[in-house]
């Protein structure tokens, strides 16, 4: 990173915010990494305030779905007009709602509803057959370009862990094969998702991240 890089990094203000997950200092080690600093917190002005926000998650939508409700963000959250990345149930939380969960069984049976930034619903895993959760390093088909992809080529390997994804549709940039197709990437706006970990996804994840923080900050990107 050069000096003016340097620079740009240093002025920008970039939120995780604290959704009551693990895994949050994860993500802050891989921004500052890349020469970024980076804030973990739940604080609405805050959040509303920051260049870029940095959506986390790992764990169940409801119980992800339940902190953030607890702490007024959800209002907060739906508002934001500057770029905002999903990472993992992250990415989830972004959709409609999250069939995660649901006992066919149960009287009580309902779906979570998330965020709902981008039309797009959280299934079952159709793994035929293969081991659930899905958990490990597999490629990406690109679907669409998009900044956020940049220098990201097919059969670039990704890690995943997960048992719920969202189908393909409009909104998928970029895809995985584990079983049947699902979405590994999404974008709408200035929402996008990364079903994915790109904290642990080594020098692709970075580069991921990468673009994301050098995205212009108040730029709707699909």
């Amino acid at each position: 990173m050069n000096n003016t890089d340097n620079n740009i990094a240093s002025q920008q203000h970039i939120v995780i915010i604290d959704t009551g997950c693990a895994n949050l200092s994860s993500v802050k080690f891989a921004v500052e990494r890349l020469g970024y600093g980076a804030v973990i917190t739940d604080d609405i002005a805050t959040i509303t305030q920051a260049d870029k926000v940095i959506l986390p998650g790992v764990g169940s939508a409801k119980h992800a779905m339940n902190n953030i409700k607890e702490k007024g963000l959800v209002e907060t959250i739906q508002q934001l007009s500057q770029p905002v990345l999903g990472f993992c149930l992250g990415m989830q939380l972004m959709a409609s709602s999250s069939r995660e969960g649901l006992l066919v069984s149960s009287k009580d049976n309902q779906e979570t509803p998330c965020l709902n930034l981008i039309p797009t619903q959280v299934l079952p895993l159709e793994s035929e057959g293969l081991r659930l959760p899905h958990m490990g390093w597999n490629t990406l088909t690109i679907e669409q370009s998009h900044p956020i992809l940049t220098g990201i080529n097919n059969n670039d390997y990704v890690y995943f862990v997960h048992s719920y994804a969202a189908p393909l549709s409009q909104y998928t940039i970029a895809s995985c094969q584990y079983g049947s197709k699902f979405s590994a990437a999404i974008a709408k706006d200035n929402f996008i998702g990364c079903q994915f970990h790109p904290e642990r996804s080594g020098d692709i994840g970075s580069q991921i991240i990468r673009n994301f923080l050098e995205l212009p900050a108040k730029e709707l990107v699909l």
